[in-house]
């Protein structure tokens, strides 16, 4: 199956509400077990965006596009597999790089308006923030390269700050603090925790931009 690849300098259409209702309700009805959550998408993306920038100047299309759906399964179908046909995986498609497209400028022009695609709940007048989805796609995109991401974790500043993240994503398996397992884990399952770290996540992306500087 061919893919496009990222045009950074592509035309910035950004998905309106109804679109990416549209998308959210493709991606939860997919006949796939790994299928992305639209939080999730959100969050691979902006990981793709903010992290080592040779991510997306080196990586095809066909690389990190199929794991949005939960890969491509078997041949067959007509090349549509896990979608219902080639054309609405070339519309899942043009949607996914349009939301990538309009991240990237708002990550690149004005960092400070960029909101990412969390689960808020609401109970009584309190508003419960969940990033947990959103942070497994993130470190979904750190598995597309994670060596790549190695400097990151160890620095000094840049690392306890990115530290909930990986904790909200499922965490980073022989990382000191950034495991799951480890003992002494958070448990992500009290919504006060889980809100407390998922409202620190914004502010540990863009301290992320700052540390790595602009993408070539």
């Amino acid at each position: 199956m061919d893919y496009p690849d990222y045009d950074p300098l592509s035309r910035v259409t950004p998905l309106n509400a109804a679109e990416l209702d549209a998308l959210d309700s493709l991606l939860q009805n997919l006949p796939a077990d790994g299928a992305m959550t639209l939080d999730g998408l959100d969050g691979y993306l902006t990981a793709l965006l903010a992290g080592p920038p040779e991510l997306l100047a080196t990586l095809p299309g066909a690389q990190w596009l199929p794991v949005i759906w939960g890969g491509d399964g078997e041949a067959g179908n007509a090349g549509a597999a896990p979608f219902a046909s080639k054309r609405q995986r070339k519309s899942t498609v043009v949607m996914v790089l349009r939301h990538l497209r309009h991240l990237g400028q708002v990550l690149a022009e004005s960092p400070d308006e960029w909101q990412p695609i969390f689960s808020v709940a609401e109970q009584g007048p309190r508003e419960w923030a969940d990033a947990r989805d959103w942070c497994a796609g993130f470190m979904q995109a750190v598995d597309l390269r994670p060596a790549a991401w190695d400097p990151f974790w160890a620095d000094s500043t840049l690392g306890p700050a990115l530290a909930p993240l990986v904790s909200l994503g499922g965490g980073l398996e022989g990382a000191t603090g950034l495991d799951p397992a480890h003992e002494g884990a958070p448990d992500l399952d009290d919504p006060e925790l889980c809100d407390r770290l998922s409202r620190t996540v914004p502010e540990a992306v863009l301290r992320l931009l700052a540390h790595r500087g602009p993408a070539p």
